[in-house]
Parts: structure tokens; sequence; C-alpha cells
């Protein structure tokens, strides 16, 4: 049985997974899943959570991005050389990675608000959407440093791929305008050069 990686097109987490995927030169099948609001665990690959994205593999199911991406490290044929977040030893190294996973997290809760059509002018929405925009104001003082002090000889780092899917997530899903945050857009351009990055570029899957 091949990989299977079923997920969202338009989600930042199962973007993650799949420029790890590319990165390390795995093929896999993909499988999008269309119902968001889908309450069994059949919709989403086994996962009881009911969340994504989910690996599927003949050895059974991995579940979240971080979770999927080790194990596809492991599986890949050539040995690369990955940064993961515990890696990470410098202050503010970590609570770049961090603001990163918390920043998506907090997008994921906004967007499925949306869908749910509820009220989103309540106190709760307005902090939410206020550690939004101090994650991602934060992460453009302090991200590039932190990415200019990685290993330079690394293959690849959770926490560039992560953040690159975040921020590009942003302006796709339009939950925030991070058209005027220089140094993350660059970030993004140099990043977005990457061969594993054009061919999971994001976009909504058909119902």
């Amino acid at each position: 049985m091949g990989l299977r990686i079923a997920g969202r097109s338009s989600s930042h987490f199962t973007r993650t997974v799949r420029i790890f995927a590319h990165e390390l030169s795995l093929d896999y099948a993909f499988e999008p899943i269309l119902d968001l609001m889908a309450q069994s665990g059949a919709a989403y690959a086994g996962n009881p959570a009911l969340k994504l994205p989910v690996l599927v593999t003949g050895d059974g199911a991995w579940f979240g991005a971080l979770n999927i991406c080790r194990e596809l490290t492991r599986r890949a044929n050539a040995r690369a050389r990955i940064v993961w977040p515990e890696d990470l030893s410098e202050r503010v190294a970590s609570n770049a990675q961090e603001l990163v996973l918390q920043g998506m997290a907090t997008e994921v809760g906004l967007i499925m608000r949306m869908l749910a059509e509820r009220d989103t002018n309540g106190a709760y929405a307005d902090k939410t959407r206020l550690s939004l925009v101090n994650s991602v104001t934060w992460l453009e003082a302090h991200l590039p440093q932190v990415l200019q002090r990685l290993p330079p000889e690394r293959s690849l780092s959770f926490l560039e791929v992560s953040a690159f899917s975040f921020v590009t997530h942003l302006g796709f899903r339009q939950v925030l305008n991070a058209a005027g945050y220089v140094r993350l857009q660059q970030f993004c351009r140099e990043f977005g050069r990457r061969p594993s990055a054009q061919l999971t570029e994001y976009q909504f899957d058909g119902s």
C-alpha cells in the first residue's frame, strides 16, 4: 500500500505535510476531505478527533501535521537533515515556532466560526483576532533572524515550512491582510521558489 494524505488543498496544515513529502521525494496519493462539518471519523480517514491532515500507510493512520512530517522523514530514502521544534533551543526561535502553530490554530478557529455562520462580533472573536494580529506582528519582527540562525547544512526545518504555509494562508483565506508585513512577505517569496511550494499552491477542492 502506498502513502495517502487525506486533507484539503486549502489547509495550511495539509500544505505543510505535502511540502515535506515533496522535499523528501516521496510519492503519495492525495485524498480531499470535502465536508468540514462531517461528524464521522470515517470522513477524516479514521481520525477520531475529526481533524486533518491524516497520513494513511500500510501500517495504519498518522494524525497531525508534525506527527506526519516525522513519519515521512523516517520513510524517506535519503537522509535529510531536518530541524525539528525540539532542536530550537534558543528562546526566540522556540517562541517563533510556538506562535506559528498558535497562529495556525487560531486562524482555523476563525474560519470554522465563519463556516458555522456564528456571531463573529463578540468579545471572544475580538480577542481571537487580536491574538492572530499580535502573533503575526511578533513574527514579522523576529522570524527572519531566527531563520538565519538555523543550521545552514539543514535540508529543511519544520519552522520554515509551517511559517510559510501559515503566512501564505492568511491572504488566501482573507483572514488577515499580511501584505504590510514586509519581512514575512520576503521570506514567503524566497521559500515560494521551491518546487515543493509551487506544487502545493492553495486551492479549494471540488465538492
